[in-house]
């Protein structure tokens, strides 16, 4: 099994124009996993993970998203082996039956989805559900984990943890650990919040060297990589930012090994958002990543409280809309989707069958050994070849 160079972080490789220096990023489909000179059966392949201190079956967590997340999916995902994460500021702590909210955000059309989401989303949360809804997903024998942005971390944080929350996310589009305030206003610490809260805390997202390094230095127990690559995020087209994901992952995956040498103190990097077939998965691991935080794969299952469709979490902004909703209808169960049997071609479904599998082939019998296969640079990997698929949008021509 061959193994990856160290390369310096952040090094600028060629210009946009003059004055102007930048470096090439890449994505997932523009990379390739290559075998070596050992396999293995699949069975010896392991692929727990350690995520603040709870082990994890399988290196997969649900994003804290509203079609995506609730009660009963957090309770079968848990009792598969992962980990869903519930959105502390979504229909679910708004509205004691968010069912009928839920119908208004499928059932308007295009044009007003946003208003309507923008008015169901000014309804307050409420502390009260906060607390019901952690209890719910304990009930059921499983990790609870939720998530708050920073602004509210500090209002909503302590009711789900005296609720029994196992682990909290503060998250947003970037999170950083300064924060300059035209008004004056305080603003999370995070060294103090991981600090007095009680429970470990994962924090996203970021996607540079230099933010994950500063970020670990505040004590949390792992981060969020990823900014504007879920399929529902427009971040990327309303404010231009972001970085392709296997770069991201492979920078915050070298912060967080530079830390770990320093500190002695084991985090976890979680990359969150891109990935909706098996290989996106196997890639996201192999450049770095422990486990991986996914969402439209997961809302598209049959028990996913999104009725069929998929929506941004920035969607219900009442200022700048960061978000779209999409229909992607119903393909399977979660535990298809999941641990399968696959009933389609193209990597959607037996995602755990996918990492293992691509795990045997390269000879790496756990996350570890994973992330340290061959990585090459292989534009043409997706479409070489593929002439047929492409044209009668079959297998890998689907995407």
């Amino acid at each position: 099994m061959a193994t990856v160079t160290r390369q310096e972080p952040g090094m600028m490789d060629s210009f946009i124009g003059r004055g102007k220096a930048t470096r090439r990023a890449y994505g997932f489909d523009e990379i390739a996993l290559v075998p070596g000179s050992l396999t293995l059966d699949l069975e010896l392949c392991d692929v727990s993970v350690s995520i603040c201190g709870h082990k994890l079956a399988i290196p997969i967590l649900a994003s804290a998203m509203d079609s995506v997340v609730d009660v009963r999916v957090a309770g079968i995902l848990g009792k598969l082996g992962g980990l869903a994460v519930l959105n502390l500021q979504g229909l679910q702590t708004r509205y004691e039956d968010p069912s009928d909210a839920y119908r208004q955000v499928t059932g308007c059309d295009n044009g007003e989805f946003v208003e309507v989401m923008q008015k169901l989303y000014g309804e307050p949360v409420s502390e009260e559900l906060i607390t019901r809804r952690v209890k719910e997903i304990k009930a059921q024998g499983v990790l609870a984990a939720a998530s708050v942005t920073p602004n509210m971390a500090c209002k909503y944080g302590p009711a789900a943890v005296a609720a029994g929350v196992d682990i909290l996310v503060v998250q947003s589009t970037v999170t950083g650990i300064e924060h300059r305030s035209a008004g004056g206003n305080a603003q999370l610490d995070l060294k103090e919040f991981c600090q007095s809260i009680g429970v470990p805390v994962l924090v996203g997202n970021c996607v540079t060297y230099d933010a994950a390094s500063r970020l670990l230095e505040t004590g949390v127990a792992g981060l969020l990589v990823g900014v504007g690559p879920g399929a529902a995020c427009t971040s990327r087209s309303v404010l231009g930012i972001g970085v392709p994901m296997a770069t991201a992952i492979a920078d915050c995956a070298a912060a967080r090994r530079d830390y770990e040498e320093r500190s002695g103190r084991a985090v976890a990097i979680i990359a969150d958002g891109g990935m909706v077939v098996g290989g996106d998965i196997c890639k996201a691991i192999a450049c770095g990543a422990d486990a991986v935080m996914i969402g439209s794969p997961l809302a598209r299952a049959q028990e996913a409280p999104g009725l069929g469709f998929h929506w941004g979490m920035a969607t219900p902004s009442p200022v700048l809309p960061r978000g779209t909703r999409i229909s992607i209808g119903h393909s399977a169960t979660l535990s298809q989707i999941i641990m399968g049997p696959a009933h389609v071609d193209d990597g959607s479904q037996n995602l755990i069958g996918a990492l293992k599998t691509s795990m045997s082939t390269l000879g790496a019998a756990n996350l570890r050994e994973m992330q340290q296969v061959e990585t090459i640079i292989a534009p043409s990997i997706l479409t070489e070849g593929k002439v047929f698929q492409n044209a009668q949008r079959l297998g890998m021509g689907r995407r």
